[in-house]
């Protein structure tokens, strides 16, 4: 266990940035827990900040970076939404200049919510190398810090702040359901989650493409180089990689069962959340719904009765819902 796997990092996350972002509800439906058989608790990440937990991350290292340097000249990210839109919002909120850079393709919706932070937005290829090259060409030029979109500590430990909170108000979860990209968000509530209570089970959502189950198992990276983009429904799980500090992190904490959903799956999850919970949830917040809802969660341990599934983020065109286009 190295040194930024220490939960005091997450302690001292949530204390800096409580003032400034949501403690979002724990939300519980009783349709929903007759349906799969447990009792399901649904951390509401998509009424955070921005609209997403991706809030929580940013602003933890955007205000350590200006504590450490007060003459902070800016930021840039890599984004073509939820990392985006927080990077932007965090930086107004420090005072700091903040540039984000996002594919061609991004839609004008994502790129004038960005703006609308006061962000400079670049555009560059779609594809991981050029998003990454165009970044740190910006970081370069302008002197500004990049604000990694998971693969950093201070990114780690502000997501983290999740599971202190959903631990806080229902302490005794056997497990929690988290989608992962670069896999920020699932290390950081995967830390803080094992030091508060050991015995819990982390478990991974992913899209099919990512192919995250045989990597965790081998504890080597197997992905094809160089990265890609996984064509999904969930954009904010685009990325097929796991980060490199990530993970290391979620190969010791998380378990090695992966739950994988199919684009059919995700819309499902999407629908029932808004036609049963009232809550507008993305693809990737439909993800861990369709996990909680799988056949393979009720085959578990019959032992895993009380599960948090994170709503990770609500920013969704409404008028170019998935399951009108799939039709």
């Amino acid at each position: 266990m190295s040194s930024r796997e220490t939960v005091d990092f997450i302690y001292e996350a949530h204390e800096r940035i409580k003032p400034f972002v949501h403690k979002t509800p724990v939300y519980t439906n009783t349709t929903f827990n007759n349906l799969i058989g447990k009792e399901a608790f649904f951390k509401c990440e998509n009424l955070q900040k921005t609209g997403s937990f991706k809030a929580r991350g940013a602003l933890n290292t955007i205000l350590k970076l200006k504590k450490s340097n007060p003459n902070l000249k800016g930021v840039v990210a890599y984004s073509s939404g939820n990392h985006g839109l927080a990077t932007a919002w965090a930086s107004r909120l420090a005072g700091v200049k903040c540039s984000v850079v996002v594919p061609k393709t991004t839609s004008e919706f994502k790129v004038t919510a960005v703006q609308g932070y006061g962000a400079e937005v670049v555009k560059c290829e779609y594809d991981p190398i050029s998003r990454l090259e165009a970044c740190e060409t910006i970081a370069t030029k302008e002197g500004y810090e990049i604000i990694h979109t998971s693969d950093h500590d201070d990114v780690i430990h502000g997501q983290g702040t999740i599971a202190l909170e959903l631990l806080q108000e229902v302490p005794d979860l056997d497990a929690i359901l988290v989608s992962a990209s670069g896999g920020g968000m699932i290390s950081g509530i995967a830390i803080a989650a094992k030091a508060i209570n050991k015995n819990i089970k982390i478990f991974m959502v992913e899209p099919k493409g990512k192919m995250a189950e045989e990597s965790l198992r081998s504890g080597k990276r197997l992905w094809p180089n160089p990265p890609q983009f996984i064509d999904t429904t969930a954009e904010g799980l685009m990325s097929q990689q796991l980060g490199n500090l990530t993970f290391p992190i979620i190969c010791r904490l998380v378990e090695k069962e992966v739950f994988t959903v199919g684009n059919e799956d995700i819309i499902n999850g999407m629908v029932f959340s808004f036609r049963y919970m009232k809550m507008v949830i993305e693809a990737a917040a439909g993800a861990t719904v369709a996990a909680a809802m799988s056949e393979k969660l009720k085959q578990m341990d019959p032992g895993i009765k009380k599960i948090g599934v994170i709503l990770c983020g609500g920013n969704i065109d409404i008028l170019k819902l998935p399951w009108y286009s799939s039709t």
